[in-house]
C-alpha cells in the first residue's frame, strides 16, 4: 500500500498514530511488545484505528461483517436471543456494536417475536461509533431506539441475560511468537530509519513462556521457524463477563480455529491480517492507525477460559451450522420464492456457504445457570475438537 494513495485526512491519521506509537517506544527505551503496539494501533485515543473517525464498516469501509451483508444473520441470532430471555429474562449486552446494524436487526427481530427486553446494552469504547449506533437505532428502529443504553462499565454481578459478541475476540491484542533453535522468541516493536519495523528477543510479556510450553505439552513443539500469535489477554476478558453473568449465555461469533488446527505446522506465518479498503495487507507495520489488524481466534482456549471462569460449554459450530439451526433457512426460502428479492438472496447465501463465512466463522456459547440446549447448536456439535 503505497502513501501516495492516501487521501490528506489519511496521511494526517497515519503520522499522528505513528508519533503515538513512536513516543511510547521512546518512552519504552526503544522498543514495545507487539500486543502493546496491536493496542494503541487499534484503539490508543483520538489514534487507534476504532477510535480515530475514520468508516470501518460496510461497503464504504474496510470490511464488511455478517451483519452488513444480510439481516438475516441478526434476525437468526435474534432467535437464539429469544430463546435464552424466555428462559432467564433480563437484558441483551453486545460488545462492539459496530454500525448498530446488527443490534437493529435484533430488536425489529425480537419485537416482531414479542420477546423484546427492557433495555439492550451496548459496550462500545469509540465515542465516535456509538454516535453512529445512535443514529443507526434511530433511522431504522425509531420506536424501539430508546431501549438502547450505552455503558462506561460493566454490569454490577447478578445481571442475567445474554451477552453477544460479532467480530470482537479477533480484535483483541495479540502477543507474537517464533520457535528458535534456542526456545521461544518474542516480537517486538521498534523504530528504524524513522520507520516502525519489528523485532525479535527474548520473551519479556509475564505468562508468555508458560502459556507456550502449555500448548507444546498438549501438541508438541513448534517446528523451528513457527510464528504466530497467542491471544494472552483472552483469559482476563472472558473472566470479566463470567463475573457478572449470574444466569444467561455468552455467545461469540468470529472466525478462528481449534487450537490444533490453529497452530498447525502448515500454518507457519500465523493468522494475523489487516484490512484497509477491502483489501488484505499483510504487514501490521504499514498503515497504523488507518487498517484493521486482527488474528484468528483460538476457541479452544475460549473454552477453556470460560471453563476456568465457572461457565459451562453449550455449544461450538460453524456460523453456517448455527443459522441453520436458529432457523435461517425459512428466511432463504422465502426470498428464493421471491424473483424480485434474488440479489437479497445471493447475499445472504454468503452466511451460510462453505466458500463464504459459513465454514470459516464459527460460534461458541458459555452459559451459566440453568439453561436448556440452545437451538443454535443442534444442527452440529464441535465440541469434541476443541
Amino acid at each position: 500500500m503505497a502513501i501516495s494513495e492516501l487521501n490528506s485526512a489519511e496521511q494526517v491519521q497515519l503520522e499522528q498514530t505513528r508519533a503515538c506509537i513512536g513516543e511510547a517506544i521512546a518512552r519504552a527505551g526503544g522498543r514495545i511488545p507487539f500486543d502493546r503496539y496491536m493496542e494503541m494501533a487499534l484503539y490508543a485515543p483520538g489514534a487507534g484505528y476504532y477510535v480515530n473517525g475514520a468508516r470501518k464498516f460496510g461497503a464504504a469501509g474496510d470490511f464488511v461483517t455478517a451483519p452488513e451483508i444480510s439481516p438475516l444473520f441478526s434476525r437468526a441470532l435474534a432467535a437464539q436471543i429469544a430463546e435464552v430471555l424466555a428462559t432467564t429474562g433480563g437484558e441483551v449486552l453486545e460488545f462492539g456494536a459496530g454500525s448498530g446494524v446488527m443490534a437493529a436487526e435484533i430488536l425489529a427481530a425480537l419485537a416482531a417475536r414479542d420477546a423484546l427486553p427492557e433495555r439492550y446494552l451496548v459496550m462500545e469504547l469509540s465515542a465516535e461509533l456509538r454516535a453512529r449506533q445512535a443514529e443507526t437505532l434511530c433511522d431504522r428502529v425509531p420506536g424501539l431506539a430508546e431501549r438502547v443504553h450505552w455503558l462506561e462499565r460493566l454490569p454490577e454481578p447478578g445481571w442475567c441475560g445474554v451477552v453477544v459478541a460479532n467480530e470482537l475476540l479477533d480484535a483483541l491484542p495479540v502477543s507474537r511468537f517464533c520457535r528458535t533453535v534456542d526456545g521461544c522468541a518474542e516480537q517486538f516493536v521498534t523504530i528504524e530509519d524513522g520507520a516502525l519495523r519489528p523485532l525479535w528477543d527474548a520473551p519479556e510479556t509475564p505468562g508468555l513462556v508458560e502459556a507456550l510450553a502449555y500448548i507444546e505439552a498438549r501438541l508438541g513443539p513448534f517446528p523451528e521457524g513457527h510464528a504466530s500469535e497467542i491471544c494472552l489477554r483472552l483469559p482476563a476478558w472472558i473472566r470479566a463477563v463470567a463475573g457478572f453473568l449470574s444466569q444467561g449465555v455468552l455467545l461469540l461469533i468470529d472466525y478462528g480455529y481449534s487450537e490444533r488446527e490453529y497452530y498447525h505446522p502448515a500454518r507457519r506465518e500465523g493468522t494475523l491480517i489487516c484490512h484497509f479498503r477491502q483489501r488484505t495487507i499483510d504487514d501490521p507495520f504499514a498503515l497504523p492507525g488507518l487498517a484493521d489488524i486482527t488474528a484468528s481466534v483460538d476457541f479452544s482456549a475460549v473454552a477453556e477460559a470460560g471453563v476456568e471462569a465457572g461457565m459451562e460449554l453449550v455449544g461450538y459450530t460453524t456460523q453456517a451450522q448455527f443459522l441453520l439451526g436458529c432457523g435461517i433457512e425459512h428466511e432463504l426460502a422465502a426470498l428464493a420464492a421471491d424473483p424480485a428479492r434474488i440479489g437479497e438472496l445471493q447475499c445472504a447465501k454468503q452466511l451460510v456457504l462453505p466458500v463464504a463465512m459459513g465454514e470459516r466463522f464459527r460460534v461458541i456459547g458459555l452459559a451459566t445457570g440453568d439453561l436448556t440446549a440452545l437451538s443454535g447448536f443442534a444442527m452440529g456439535d464441535l465440541r469434541m475438537i476443541l
